[in-house]
C-alpha cells in the first residue's frame, strides 16, 4: 500500500512540473493575413504573422513553435486542430515513408508537415487535442493571442 502511494505521488508532481502549451492559428479572410500564439504554463509566449496564409498553415506554425520551445522537455501540447494532431501523430510517418505523398497527391504545407513530423519525433511532447471555443481559459487566451499578432502583425516572444 505505502510504495503505491509513493507512486501516486511521484506520478502527480511529475504532472504538476509538466510543461503545458496551448497552440492556436488565426485567418480573416481564409487565405488571408494570419496569426499564430502559443500559450506556455497559462501564460503568453510566441506569436507571429504572415501576411497571407491559411489557418491550416497558422495552426501548424504554433503547433512547430511549441515543439521548438520544449526542446525535448517532457509536455503536452494541447491545439484545437485535430488536424495538425492527426498529421503529426497518426498520418506523417506514412507520408514520409511515401517520399512525403500521400494516397490523393501533394501533401499542403509539407515544409511545415516535415519540420513538425521531424521535431515531434526527436521530442517528449504529448499533443491532445482539444474542442475550441467552449469555454477552455488557455485555448481561448491562445485564440485571442493569435488574432491579435495577425491585427498587429506581430512576430517573436511576448514579454510576460
Amino acid at each position: 500500500m505505502r510504495l503505491s502511494f509513493i507512486i501516486s505521488r511521484c506520478f502527480v508532481v511529475k504532472w504538476l512540473l509538466m510543461i503545458i502549451y496551448y497552440t492556436d492559428g488565426s485567418c480573416s479572410p481564409n487565405p488571408g493575413a494570419g496569426g499564430f500564439a502559443v500559450i506556455k504554463d497559462g501564460n503568453p509566449l510566441i506569436v507571429g504573422h504572415e501576411e497571407m496564409s491559411t489557418n491550416i498553415r497558422m495552426e501548424g506554425r504554433a503547433m512547430i513553435a511549441a515543439l521548438k520551445d520544449s526542446n525535448g522537455e517532457e509536455c503536452q501540447i494541447y491545439s484545437d486542430s485535430e488536424f495538425w494532431v492527426n498529421v503529426i501523430t497518426k498520418w506523417g510517418s506514412a507520408w514520409e515513408s511515401n517520399g512525403w505523398k500521400k494516397k490523393g497527391g501533394d501533401i499542403k504545407n509539407v515544409d511545415l508537415v516535415k519540420e513538425a513530423c521531424r521535431l515531434y519525433s526527436n521530442s517528449k511532447a504529448q499533443l491532445v487535442w482539444v474542442r475550441g471555443h467552449v469555454g477552455n481559459i488557455s485555448n481561448e487566451l491562445a485564440d485571442v493571442w493569435a488574432n491579435k499578432a495577425r491585427e498587429e502583425k506581430l512576430d517573436g516572444e511576448v514579454g510576460f
